[in-house]
């Protein structure tokens, strides 16, 4: 009986447990939701998003400030005199969302990262078709780049190109319709959202 007992304990601590985050970890972490973007100018950046990448706009709100204390400081870690004029959020596919802000700040500068920056990053988005995702963005007027399908090492599988939005923000176009080569032998597999339940 005890036997029993402990083995539907186990049993439903494992059912329990799936989804949820490993024992060295952020309490009840489950993954990735949002990326903020900082943009300089919100119709532009929404436009993009919807118009040319093909996401869609979910919800605005704003604006946020506090003209007679540290509250953008405390919460952002930004100027205390930083206004956030608006934040709109899309949904791109089956991926996570991307929350835009638009702020002006005393102290705000205009950098352009490269991917070789530090603090430098891009967002990649899968598509079905590498090739036919850079056709498409040539025919907007997106600045993509070259075209590189990987054959070899653990990401041996996957096709990629980068573009870019109006404001110098990087983006990849990423594919690998029958997986990378790691997957073989690896414990853990990449979330992927032409896969979203593995």
């Amino acid at each position: 009986m005890r036997r029993l007992i402990r083995n539907a304990m186990l049993l439903a601590a494992t059912v329990c447990g799936i989804g949820t985050a490993a024992a060295d970890s952020i309490p009840g972490m489950r993954g990735h939701d949002h990326t903020g973007i900082t943009v300089p100018d919100m119709k532009q950046a929404v436009d993009f998003f919807t118009e040319v990448v093909g996401c869609k706009k979910a919800m605005s709100f704003g604006p946020f400030a506090d003209d007679k204390g540290t509250f953008m400081q405390d919460l952002l870690g930004v100027d205390p005199k930083a206004v956030i004029e608006q934040i709109s959020v899309v949904r791109c596919g089956y991926g996570s969302n991307i929350e835009l802000f638009q702020y002006t700040a005393p102290d705000q500068k205009d950098a352009k990262p490269r991917n070789s920056d530090i603090g430098g990053f891009h967002i990649a988005l899968y598509v079905d078709d590498v090739a036919a995702a850079k056709a498409y963005l040539d025919s907007k007027g997106v600045p993509t780049r070259i075209v590189l399908p990987v054959d070899a090492g653990p990401a041996a599988g996957q096709t990629i190109v980068y573009f870019q939005a109006p404001w110098g923000l990087q983006l990849e176009a990423i594919s690998y319709p029958n997986g990378m080569a790691y997957e073989k032998e690896a414990e853990t597999v990449l979330w992927s959202p032409k896969d979203p339940s593995k």
